[in-house]
């Protein structure tokens, strides 16, 4: 080993820095992986398509590494206005990140709406790309081994190759860290982008927001399964309280598009949105480290995800 006064600085490892960006259809398990990398929950995730409606970043620390994880709405075909601002998040995302992850699910053969991204991807040049296949708990090997075969021949058809096919299963925990491994080497080196201990860098409001949007959605997906959307009006703490004893007061509204969905939410004397509220507030506390008071309000916004004017009230 040569001596520490000759060893050259450089040689050792130098630290690297920058955007991974999840990509993929709806419900390809892309918030339940970021989730798992970040090792909290940064990411609301649900079993309908389409639950991120903005990216999330999560921070990754690593001795080194940072990896910043974006984890974009899915690319899907639009209907509505706010379907199409979807879509231009996701591709302005994908020009400005360091690498790509494509999430395709182990239980789902490969389909026109992967080989819809996988076309837009093979476009992006400069990036480098990475299949990601996701939950592996769900399939046995022989189905697994199908499903990277086609991958790798997706990526020969389209004219590019991949440069990691990666099985993980976010919820057993599989492979979720070999995964950060091959996703380190691709970024740029850089000093760390962010302070250490911050997880994501989305506002606190936005985060409570989508717990409580996580927990409306609960039960009643099948009915509304994009008609909720939530606005924290108010993040307050209460006046007058110990120090030792705090209290958050958080005032909420939850809106849905028509009357007739304002019953679906509240529920029979009001049971539902109770539920909405406890469910979310022990999240809210869990991640705020506080407790809180939590204040819901159920209103009509007409038709918003086809109007320009309440899709930018509610935040679009």
């Amino acid at each position: 080993m040569a001596p520490m006064s000759a060893r050259n600085p450089e040689t050792e490892t130098a630290h690297r820095a920058g955007f991974a960006c999840f990509v993929g259809r709806p419900n390809a398990g892309k918030s339940t992986l970021t989730n798992a990398l970040v090792g909290q929950k940064v990411a609301i995730t649900s079993n309908r398509p389409q639950t991120t409606r903005h990216t999330v970043r999560g921070i990754v620390h690593r001795p080194d590494a940072q990896l910043v994880l974006v984890d974009t709405p899915g690319l899907h075909k639009p209907r509505t206005l706010l379907g199409e601002r979807l879509n231009d998040i996701v591709r302005t995302t994908w020009a400005e990140v360091d690498v790509i992850g494509f999430c395709l699910p182990a239980n789902e053969k490969l389909g026109p709406g992967d080989r819809f991204i996988a076309k837009e991807l093979a476009g992006i040049k400069k990036s480098p790309k990475v299949a990601i296949i996701t939950k592996t708990d769900l399939v046995d090997s022989k189905t697994l081994a199908e499903q990277l075969i086609a991958i790798d021949q997706l990526g020969k058809e389209l004219g590019f190759e991949w440069q990691e096919i990666v099985p993980v299963s976010a919820v057993a925990g599989k492979q979720v860290q070999l995964l950060a491994d091959l996703l380190t080497p691709l970024l740029p080196e850089s000093p760390p982008l962010y302070p250490e201990g911050d997880l994501t860098d989305e506002p606190e409001q936005v985060m409570v927001a989508e717990l409580i949007r996580e927990a409306a959605l609960e039960g009643v997906r099948d009915e509304l399964p994009h008609s909720i959307a939530v606005v924290v009006e108010e993040m307050l703490p209460r006046e007058d309280r110990p120090a030792d004893k705090p209290l958050l007061d958080i005032h909420a509204n939850v809106y849905i598009e028509r009357p007739s969905q304002k019953g679906i939410i509240i529920g029979p004397k009001g049971k539902r949105l109770k539920e909405v509220g406890t469910k979310s507030r022990k999240h809210i506390e869990a991640l705020l480290g506080t407790p809180v008071f939590l204040d819901l309000h159920v209103k009509v916004a007409k038709d918003w995800q086809r109007d320009p004017k309440q899709l930018r009230k509610l935040g679009f």
